[in-house]
């Protein structure tokens, strides 16, 4: 990890220079762009390492950077950061290939884990079939509810949406939810989204 770039893209200085101290004292070289066109500039000549952006900025939002990115060839791992009510947006961005989203404010550990997966994503497609085929055994301890409640979360929709499409109170699907995380072993919502994706794509 010490000869990768974390490469940082958000419109917030503060944001920018919390993260570069963080990952410095994990051991970890940063760059630092105010936005998505700076890290654009540079696509010639990107260190090898992985992608933190923000998703909402002026001029060009994270989504339009991912999809800039990878128009010019740019494979680096990305991971997305998303204020509450841009998670629907969030779950767009890794089923375009993000590794990873995170809810503000997030957690120091949290963010290091992501990391972490990020920069060793290249696992072998043998490791990749047993973490699908255990996911799909831990979804099957799932109750009916609480399946519905795991997919109703994993696409995006907050508590309050899930339980109208569902007939429950918003209470409810916070108790079904909390089921769920515990069940599936999940740490944070993109760990849901993640798992959901490997069980439609081994239902396909």
């Amino acid at each position: 990890m010490s000869e990768t770039m974390v490469h940082i893209v958000d419109d917030d200085a503060a944001m920018r220079d919390s993260l570069a101290f963080l990952l410095s004292a994990e051991g970890l070289a940063s760059r630092l762009y105010e936005g998505g066109a700076a890290l654009l500039a540079r696509v010639g000549e990107l260190e090898p390492g992985c992608v933190i952006t923000d998703i909402r900025m002026p001029g060009m939002n994270g989504m339009e950077l991912i999809s800039q990115l990878r128009q010019q060839g740019v494979a680096h791992p990305i991971i997305v950061l998303t204020g509450h009510a841009d998670v629907p947006l969030a779950v767009q961005a890794m089923k375009a290939g993000v590794v990873d989203f995170l809810e503000k404010p997030f957690d120091d550990v949290v963010l290091l884990r992501a990391l972490r997966t990020a920069l060793t994503q290249g696992q072998s497609e043998a490791a990749r079939l047993s973490q699908s085929a255990e996911v799909g055994a831990l979804a099957a301890l799932l109750t009916k509810r609480e399946r519905q409640v795991f997919e109703a979360i994993a696409s995006g929709d907050s508590n309050k949406t899930a339980a109208i499409k569902l007939g429950i109170s918003p209470r409810t699907v916070e108790i079904y939810r909390a089921n769920v995380m515990e069940k599936m072993k999940a740490h944070t919502l993109s760990d849901l989204v993640r798992m959901s994706m490997m069980l439609n794509d081994a239902n396909a």
